[in-house]
């Protein structure tokens, strides 16, 4: 067995003729070559730092620099203000080794003078978001200032191909809006939600707050906005994701899906085998800082800074707070197969383990016949259930001997995977088949995916594939870079056999290791009632994948209009048809433009989509009038969006404003109510195309479904879409059974029709202004 090889690797023993010293020749070098695979990833990483701090300068131009200022020096001319002549006769040696000495320190200096100085004023730069308001496409114009802008920032980036965290000393900080900006802004947000007594009453709170309690709860976080690298982003982490104590199923974590429209191959080793290594050399991209960083219209940087625990981390519960514990390295990977753990090792003589290598792992795993030990099956409940429990039954049952080791193993292991037993299918002709394979990515049995990892890949029976990720770490854009990676790789650079295998010749396979567990009595009985938390919950949860494949981006674009903009008049229209009403809504929208940054919220019902929802359902509306209403309902969208990211948003300062309340004991009821309001729709796009190697033009099957999540407020939806392309549009819409108020069945159709009447309407309105210009 390979746990009795590990555990002889080396020994010894006292005898009355001396010592008797064994040892294990192979173990022992495997403990060798990951040393120094260690200090060499330690070499790298500092390496890698320095070329990061002096972006966008290279190394080389140090050496020339120093060259430079020597050879002027020696030749006889005045290096400026004559730093080298002061310099030397303070440094020991003779005459020309103090001056070759002093040549090189004034060249340091003068060097690192004018790359700070390049890097500040790159900084001050994109510090401007002038560009983000102006129309960009056929026939539009930008500001002189802008071009400008745009001319400075090409010349102070573009001297050397950017590392992923080149840019990250060159962002700026985000801004703190003034309590009367984000006042005037919110009391706009709920105008169409609150008739003239509640609106009056809700105006008369928020002018008190402003005049009040509200300006020393603003200087105490401009204290902090200037202390900080990001006001938001930590205590959002804390009090957001950390505190809560409710199960993360469902609750926080969201999943994604395979790209639909292809299955390379249908065997599950093999497909696991190749997306595992896909991963992997994710990972090194990102340990190398090779992973290009992502450029809006390829010259804006955004915050890479979420990328480093991607992998190796996992969120550990505690009493109050959890903590998310990231580890630097991370040799191997956990599986789950039929109730029982394997650790995996992923590499060999400082290499990650081919796809072929691995697939033999994955069979070996697959082949076993052994039973689960007892509460192994269900262990992950723990991780589906109240926090508070899982780290009452953690301390108690996990804190020493083999139960500690293997669950330090899980915690440390790169990501986990799981080996599903049953398929995940996809007939457009049946579309509960796709609702169930959500289902089966957003909460499996509720104990089957460990839902503390940052991420579970989860591989189905027939090759299929899906992820469930923990939120609090990082933001769904992020996830969904690595899932685009794995499909691009997949589709460009992995072979399979014609037996779908993947191809080559194992030089090493390394075999799985079972993990081992004793559980008590008393753990055993948490496990169940964790369990039965997650399995009410799992089964409160109704969700409906809605594929729109009657037209998709291409229409939009040649109406004119965002596509995010228009999809999301379409959920304003859907939703005030299903419910009667109109509801404060959440579209989470990016602020990586900032160093640090993560979302700030977009609120999609304002006043002019009220006004355009209305129009839609007013028999007497005409074209015209539903036209310029839609019109002015996306342009409000899209100025609402480009405020978020630019730092101008309402939710985050307002929450922020409140913890500084908390903190000083200080009641507000303007904030406490603002708090409280419930988001009954919950939106977000998944990004698509956030890595230039892959052209959807030589691909077009490689587009992924997206992802979804579960609903936010018991009595809404939960909605999460993806732009696949020209022609195709993914809704992942989720509530609860439980809520008489709703049904995602009947808001998929409700969003569909909406989709069909925004495309008629823009019809009409195209042959009404041809028949104005023929009868002109």
């Amino acid at each position: 067995m390979a746990e009795a090889h590990s555990a002889v690797a080396f020994s010894f023993s006292i005898t009355h003729e001396g010592w008797d010293v064994n040892f294990d020749r192979e173990v022992l070098h495997l403990v060798w070559q990951s040393g120094i695979r260690s200090w060499k990833k330690r070499f790298f990483r500092f390496k890698n730092n320095i070329k990061t701090g002096v972006y966008p300068a290279s190394l080389h131009s140090l050496w020339l620099t120093a060259a430079l200022v020597t050879a002027i020096h020696f030749v006889g001319y005045k290096v400026p203000f004559d730093l080298v002549g002061k310099v030397a006769p303070y440094l020991p040696g003779s005459s020309i080794t103090a001056h070759l000495a002093g040549s090189f320190l004034v060249a340091v200096l003068l060097w690192l003078f004018v790359i700070y100085s390049i890097r500040y004023t790159l900084k001050l730069l994109l510090m401007y978001k002038g560009w983000m308001y102006e129309a960009r496409g056929k026939g539009s114009s930008i500001s002189s200032v802008t071009k400008f802008w745009l001319a400075a920032v090409k010349l102070l980036s573009g001297w050397s191909t950017p590392m992923l965290y080149s840019f990250q000393g060159s962002l700026p900080r985000l801004p703190l809006p003034s309590v009367e900006d984000t006042i005037q802004r919110y009391l706009r947000s709920v105008r169409p939600l609150l008739d003239d007594e509640n609106y009056a009453r809700m105006e008369r709170h928020a002018n008190e707050f402003k005049d009040g309690i509200g300006v020393k709860l603003q200087r105490y976080l401009l204290l902090k906005s200037w202390w900080s690298t990001n006001y938001v982003s930590d205590w959002w982490e804390e009090y957001v994701y950390l505190r809560g104590r409710s199960p993360l199923m469902v609750n926080s974590n969201f999943y994604g899906i395979d790209a639909l429209l292809m299955h390379p191959s249908k065997i599950q080793a093999s497909r696991a085998a190749t997306i595992i290594h896909s991963c992997l050399q994710y990972r090194r991209l990102i340990e190398r800082q090779e992973l290009e960083p992502i450029l809006v219209q390829g010259l804006v940087p955004l915050c890479s800074w979420q990328y480093e625990r991607i992998f190796n981390t996992t969120r550990i519960p505690g009493i109050e707070t959890d903590k998310l514990v990231h580890v630097q390295d991370s040799k191997h990977i956990v599986v789950y197969h039929k109730g029982r753990y394997y650790k995996v090792l992923i590499y060999y003589k400082n290499r990650i383990l081919q796809p072929c290598e691995i697939e033999r792992q994955m069979q070996e795993i697959l082949d076993d016949t052994s039973t689960p030990c007892a509460g192994e099956e269900k262990l992950a409940a723990l991780t589906a259930g109240e926090r508070t429990t899982w780290a009452r039954t953690r301390a108690d049952n996990f804190s020493k001997g083999v139960n500690r080791f293997s669950l330090d193993t899980i915690e440390k292991a790169a990501f986990v995977v799981t080996l599903d037993s049953i398929p995940y299918e996809f007939d457009p002709a049946h579309p509960e088949k796709l609702d169930n394979y959500g289902r089966i990515l957003l909460h499996g049995k509720g104990h089957d995916r460990w839902f503390d990892k940052s991420f579970t890949l989860c591989i189905g029976s027939n090759g299929r594939i899906g992820f469930n990720a923990e939120h609090s770490w990082a933001d769904a854009a992020v996830m969904s870079h690595l899932w685009e990676f794995v499909i691009s790789e997949e589709t460009m650079n992995i072979e399979y056999g014609e037996d779908g295998r993947t191809v080559g010749t194992p030089e090493f396979c390394p075999a799985p290791v079972r993990l081992q567990w004793d559980m008590s009595p008393k753990c055993l009985e948490a496990i169940e009632n964790s369990y039965l938390v997650a399995e009410k919950l799992l089964n409160d949860v109704e969700l409906r994948i809605y594929m729109h494949n009657a037209y998709g981006k291409g229409f939009m674009k040649l109406c004119r209009v965002s596509p995010d903009a228009y999809i999301q008049m379409a959920l304003q229209l859907a939703y005030y048809r299903d419910a009667g009403k109109f509801s404060l809504t959440y579209e989470a929208s990016m602020t990586r433009l900032f160093r640090e940054g993560r979302t700030e919220t977009v609120r999609p019902c304002t006043i002019e989509s009220a006004a355009w929802v209305k129009s839609m359902e007013d028999k007497s509306a005409t074209v015209e009038q539903r036209y310029k209403l839609l019109a002015a309902a996306t342009a409000r969208h899209q100025l609402g969006y480009q405020d978020a990211m630019c730092g101008k948003g309402i939710d985050r300062h307002l929450f922020c404003l409140y913890v500084v309340s908390k903190y000083l004991e200080v009641d507000s009821p303007f904030l406490k109510e603002v708090l409280s309001e419930p988001w009954r729709l919950s939106t977000s796009q998944t990004p698509h195309g956030q890595t230039s190697r892959l052209d959807l033009k030589k691909y077009p099957n490689c587009i992924s479904a997206g992802g979804g999540f579960g609903p936010v407020a018991d009595d809404g939806y939960g909605v999460s879409y993806i732009i696949a392309g020209e022609d195709f549009l993914f809704f992942h819409i989720s509530s609860k059974i439980s809520s008489p108020e709703t049904n995602s069945a009947r808001f998929a159709v409700a969003i569909e029709t909406a989709l069909s009447d925004m495309k008629n309407l823009f019809t009409e309105y195209k042959k009404l202004q041809q028949h104005k210009n023929g009868s002109a």
